[in-house]
């Protein structure tokens, strides 16, 4: 009480000084409150450590491609172990306290295997479904996407398991490129696909002035439904970035894919395209880097949806300096707020995001530090504001080292990476509580 009686006593005190002498009693004042500030502890913006909790996995051998996907209350990952010629995908299962173990799921002597396109994998109703390419010719570049889905179906009053296996995602014949998959759960039972499709790149394709012309990259999509149908397959963007991964999320309003668009003149930014009313929109570009590059820098955006908001995260050089870029949508990605940088600069993307509320979003992505290079985490809201940057792992910039994965479960964050050694390379696994950031 007799603080503020001074407090108000002096403030009163300064009306009846003259001007000059007023003013340098403020300045006196001001200098003296930012000095306070400064030195007080409570105040002051502190370095706080955070670090995320290792856990052991089911994971075994040469390993690496990890892909991570939470139901909410569990998180399913996939990975690809590799003995000899033969590549063979296996899938776990977190139920937040522990793993299940391994299962093999398929295997073969004829996959594509790449460090930038790896399998799918997506749960929806007791239905798993995942994804893994498969060559269809001699040549490098030929490969078919390949899905696996089962599901439980009643019989005579009896549960039974029902598998449809190995079967082709799109439907054209054409020996090209498919690949870099994305599968989200749709609706109860079915799941949205979204892919990039190399069907015009064929030189026995037949292309005319209406489909844009010869040798781009498409985007297309589809469903599959509760039976393992794939129905409702479009193109829906004519021209793309060739080998950028896609990224899909399911809005209020339906399906919304994020990509790597490339125009006539090279120029390769970020686009989303929508469906509304089971009716794709034209694609609308994000951000305006205006990064004009002749080749593909391999380097995919990731979206997610909390409700009707959305939030995106992007790499791009367009600046000469590898950034990391956020956006924020509350109408379901029909409109987005400025960029917001999180990297600490020269950031080399591999990017991951999360929303973890309406309005706020994890991410993660790969920078260097110092002769290093690290796995970074951050929280940022659609406002700017940005948590404690974290340090997931270190790691290594080689190819070899892949995307980090994010999910969330109940209140915490997972974590799926590739460490690399010398002569192979394993997963690791790591956790961290929500509150912590």
């Amino acid at each position: 009480m007799l603080k503020r009686l001074f407090v108000d006593s002096f403030i009163s005190l300064l009306f009846v000084i003259s001007g000059e002498a007023r003013n340098l009693i403020i300045f006196i004042m001001f200098i003296s409150a930012v000095l306070a500030c400064k030195n007080d502890p409570s105040i002051e913006n502190k370095t706080i450590e955070i670090s995320v909790t290792p856990i052991e996995n089911p994971v075994e051998g040469n390993s690496s491609l990890p892909r991570l996907f939470s139901n909410g209350d569990e998180v399913y990952m996939s990975w690809v172990e590799q003995m000899d010629s033969i590549s063979i995908l296996y899938s776990t299962r977190y139920d937040g306290t522990d793993w299940n173990e391994s299962h093999l799921e398929e295997g073969g002597t004829d996959w594509f295997v790449n460090w930038a396109d790896f399998p799918a994998y997506a749960e929806n109703g007791g239905r798993h479904i995942f994804s893994y390419l498969k060559k269809s010719d001699s040549a490098t570049y030929a490969y078919d996407i390949i899905l696996n889905h089962d599901y439980v179906q009643i019989e005579g009053g009896c549960a039974v398991g029902v598998v449809k296996e190995n079967f082709k995602l799109h439907s054209d014949t054409t020996k090209t490129e498919h690949g870099f998959v994305s599968i989200v759960p749709y609706g109860e039972q079915s799941f949205f696909v979204s892919w990039l499709d190399g069907r015009n790149t064929s030189a026995a394709s037949h292309v005319d002035h209406d489909t844009h012309g010869p040798g781009a990259m498409t985007l297309r999509g589809a469903v599959i439904d509760p039976r393992g149908d794939v129905v409702m397959e479009a193109e829906i963007d004519h021209r793309v970035c060739d080998c950028c991964q896609t990224s899909a999320t399911i809005t209020e309003n339906g399906p919304l894919v994020a990509y790597r668009d490339r125009s006539e003149e090279e120029i390769r930014d970020i686009s989303v395209v929508r469906q509304v009313n089971n009716e794709w929109l034209k694609p609308q570009t994000i951000g305006n880097d205006n990064w004009e590059i002749a080749g593909c820098p391999v380097n995919g955006p990731s979206v997610d949806a909390y409700k009707n908001s959305v939030g995106l995260a992007w790499f791009t050089a367009a600046r000469d300096e590898g950034e990391v870029q956020v956006v924020f949508s509350a109408d379901n990605g029909a409109t987005f707020g400025e960029p917001i940088r999180v990297d600490s600069g020269n950031a080399t993307g591999r990017v991951d995001l999360t929303m973890i509320s309406s309005s706020e979003a994890a991410v993660i992505w790969m920078e260097p530090d110092g002769d290093d290079e690290v796995i970074r985490l951050l929280k940022v809201n659609s406002e700017g504001k940005k948590g404690q940057l974290v340090t997931v792992s270190r790691t290594s910039r080689e190819r070899a080292s892949g995307f980090p994965q994010m999910e969330k479960v109940g209140d915490t964050l997972m974590f799926a990476w590739t460490d690399v050694s010398d002569d192979s390379s394993s997963i690791k696994t790591a956790v961290l509580s929500l509150d912590k950031l």
